[in-house]
Formats: C-alpha cells, sequence, structure tokens
C-alpha cells in the first residue's frame, strides 16, 4: 500500500514537471509569435522601427527570463530524476525507447483485467 502510494505520488510529480515543461514552451512560442504580429503590424503601418523598438525591448526581456526559467526548469527536472533513487519504494524502470525521462504519452490508459 505505501509502495503503491509512493509510486503513485511520483508519476503525479513525472506527470506535472512534463506539464510545466510544455507549458513554458508553448510560452516562448506565443511570445515570438506575438514578436512576430508587432513586426508585421509596424511593416502595415509603416510607423517607422523606432515606434516598436520599447515594445520589442520588453518583449525581448521577457522572452529571455522565459528562456531562463525553462533552464531552471530543466535542472528541476534533472534533480528530480536524481532524487528518484533515494526515495524509498521506487524503483528504476524502463520502458520505450530506453531513455532516463521517456516521452510523456497522452494516452488513454485502462486497466485491463
Amino acid at each position: 500500500m505505501r509502495k503503491q502510494m509512493i509510486e503513485n505520488a511520483a508519476f503525479e510529480v513525472a506527470t506535472q514537471i512534463r506539464t510545466v515543461e510544455d507549458g513554458i514552451d508553448s510560452l516562448i512560442a506565443e511570445a515570438a509569435e506575438l514578436q512576430a504580429r508587432i513586426m508585421r503590424a509596424n511593416a502595415v503601418a509603416h510607423a517607422g522601427i523606432g515606434a516598436v523598438n520599447p515594445p520589442l525591448e520588453q518583449l525581448a526581456a521577457a522572452i529571455h527570463g522565459l528562456v531562463q526559467t525553462r533552464g531552471a526548469i530543466v535542472a528541476c527536472h534533472s534533480a528530480l530524476v536524481d532524487a528518484k533513487g533515494k526515495v524509498p519504494g521506487l524503483r528504476v524502470t524502463s520502458w520505450g525507447n530506453g531513455d532516463d525521462c521517456p516521452e510523456f504519452a497522452k494516452a488513454d490508459l485502462r486497466i485491463v483485467a
């Protein structure tokens, strides 16, 4: 019973870290799209390069911060991989292609009797 609780908790952490990683990647992509839209809007308006430079600088700073956050989450993920070997009840298992952190599959998993 305790082992199953530990495994369930570890699975929840693994699922959540992957969700956070995917979310940050989505935010970076959305910010890049915003940057491109600002550039297109400026070209349509013929407002000159100085008009959108301050917002672009702020957006670049935000993207830089997101990239730094992404690096911190990657480091967190790595630390979690190291920590799993120190948690009683968690054993090292492998599935998929054999990587330490297999691709997260969004599948409808069911218990088969």
